[in-house]
C-alpha cells in the first residue's frame, strides 16, 4: 500500500483549512484517513497543531510526503524555533514592594493635580421659594 502524507481540506467556501493526514495514495482527497498529523490554516498561513513524532513516525515507515506537506513541516519547524528562542528570553520583574510604593506615589501626585485644577468650592445654589397652593 502506497501511503502519502497529504492535505485534506476541511474549510468552508472561502475559508481554506486543512489537515495534515497521512492516507493511501489510491483514496479521495477527503476519504479515509489513516492518521491525523496536524491542522494548517491557510488563511493566515499557521500551523495550528502539528503532531511531529506521528509525521516521523509515517515517514520511517515509507510514507512520501507531498510538496505542500513538506512546506507545511518546515514552517511548524521555522515557528518551533522561533518559540523556543522566545521562551528562552527571561525577563526581569521589579519586586512587588517597589511597584506598589510608585503606584501610591503616582495616584497622591494625580490626587494633588486634580485638586488643583479644579476650583474651590461650588457656590451652594440657593433653592427658589415654593409656590403655594391655592384652593
Amino acid at each position: 500500500m502506497a501511503v502519502r502524507i497529504r492535505l485534506s481540506r476541511i474549510g468552508k467556501k472561502h475559508i481554506p483549512f486543512f489537515r495534515v493526514v497521512a492516507v493511501d495514495s489510491r483514496r479521495k482527497r477527503d476519504g479515509a484517513v489513516l492518521a491525523n498529523i496536524g491542522t494548517y490554516d491557510a488563511l493566515n498561513s499557521k500551523v495550528i497543531k502539528f503532531h511531529e513524532e506521528i509525521y516521523q513516525e509515517w515517514i520511517s515507515k515509507g510514507a512520501l510526503p507531498t510538496d505542500s506537506a513538506k512546506k507545511i513541516y518546515q514552517l511548524f519547524k521555522k515557528e518551533a524555533g522561533a518559540l523556543e528562542k522566545v521562551s528562552k528570553v527571561k525577563t526581569v520583574k521589579p519586586p512587588k514592594e517597589k511597584v506598589a510604593e510608585k503606584t501610591v506615589a503616582a495616584k497622591k501626585e494625580v490626587k494633588k493635580d486634580t485638586e488643583a485644577a479644579s476650583p474651590e468650592k461650588s457656590p451652594v445654589k440657593k433653592e427658589a421659594p415654593k409656590k403655594e397652593e391655592t384652593s
